[in-house]
């Protein structure tokens, strides 16, 4: 079964010192990249958020729920992914949320314009494993939107970090009624 890895935005902005931290971020950039050297995979893409004028996603008094605080912004060192993810296995990068909030990697695009859907399946891919920030956020959106497009998906939750507590127990039941297959213990700020 041809099997792919998707890390889900392991950018400076979501790890400890950026601008929408998230607990355990660099921790899991690092973990992410070891994970990647075992070499477990036939292809390996990775998705970032990558605003340029996303409108209301973007508030100076964030609800932190519909609304956030300044982050990812193109071109910008907060959008960069984090030093302690090794890219070299990258085979895409898939943007998301130029100008509208986006959460799932299934909803971005490669430099060239294709859909993360799209490439993997003209790769063969059939089974997905997907990591990285948040778990309680843009990993849940990704894996439930691959399960929903047919591939068998598993989160790895010690490669993920969460937000918090109870925002990633509801994740992890929305996983769970999506069919995700779900290994590990996340990782919560």
């Amino acid at each position: 079964m041809t099997k792919a890895l998707i890390v889900v935005d392991v950018q400076n902005d979501f790890c400890e010192g950026g601008s929408l931290a998230v607990a355990g971020g660099a921790a899991v950039a690092a973990a992410v990249s070891a994970h990647i050297a075992e070499g477990d995979y036939d292809h390996v893409v990775a998705t970032r958020d990558y605003h340029v004028d996303p409108g209301g996603h973007f508030s100076e008094t964030p609800d932190f729920v519909d609304s956030w605080p300044v982050h990812c912004v193109a071109g910008t060192p907060g959008a960069s992914f984090h030093p302690e993810l090794d890219v070299t296995a990258v085979q895409a990068v898939f943007s998301k949320g130029a100008y509208e909030a986006a959460y799932s990697g299934f909803e971005g695009s490669s430099g060239g314009g294709e859909q993360l859907v799209d490439w993997l399946r003209e790769r063969g891919v059939e089974q997905v494993d997907v990591v990285g920030i948040a778990t309680d956020h843009c990993v849940r959106a990704t894996a439930i939107d691959a399960a929903r497009a047919g591939f068998a998906t598993t989160v790895l939750l010690d490669l993920t970090a969460g937000v918090s507590a109870a925002t990633v127990d509801g994740a992890l039941g929305r996983l769970r009624d999506a069919g995700v297959v779900l290994r590990g213990d996340p990782r919560v700020g």
